[in-house]
């Protein structure tokens, strides 16, 4: 992973995530550490192996779309950040702390609710692709 960019002396880092910058594992990483999650955590919430989320994180092993889809959705970044440093991605940590408690409780809700959303729309997913296969069946 990239500890830190390379900067000259004159230059400041602006787009710290992105892609001339970081990596897949990098934002990811970020992303992970932002909602306080341990990898153990995230890989459960995922339903895959920790040495799966340490291999994304490593950038040995990338994640298939759909849970790529769920890690954003967890994480509360975009799909696109994830992949390219570009988009809505983990704030400046200077923003989190400025923000007043009632704020940070009420964001913390809506992280939880999208990814209570997130699971759902699998759930339905998989609902609906069983439910094809029995009208495909009965017809």
């Amino acid at each position: 992973m990239t500890d830190t960019p390379q900067v000259s002396d004159s230059a400041e880092v602006t787009d710290w995530f992105s892609g001339d910058h970081a990596t897949f594992g990098d934002r990811l990483t970020a992303a992970r550490d932002a909602q306080g999650l341990s990898q153990a955590q995230l890989a459960r919430r995922l339903g895959v192996k920790l040495k799966t989320v340490q291999g994304w994180e490593n950038d040995s092993s990338e994640p298939r779309a759909n849970k790529l889809q769920m890690v954003a959705g967890l994480l509360n970044v975009s799909i696109r950040w994830l992949l390219t440093g570009e988009g809505d991605g983990v704030p400046e940590p200077a923003s989190t702390e400025e923000l007043a408690e009632g704020a940070q409780a009420l964001l913390k809700d809506v992280q939880q609710m999208r990814a209570q959303m997130t699971q759902l729309a699998t759930r339905m997913g998989k609902a609906e692709k069983q439910l094809r296969l029995i009208l495909k069946e009965a017809f």
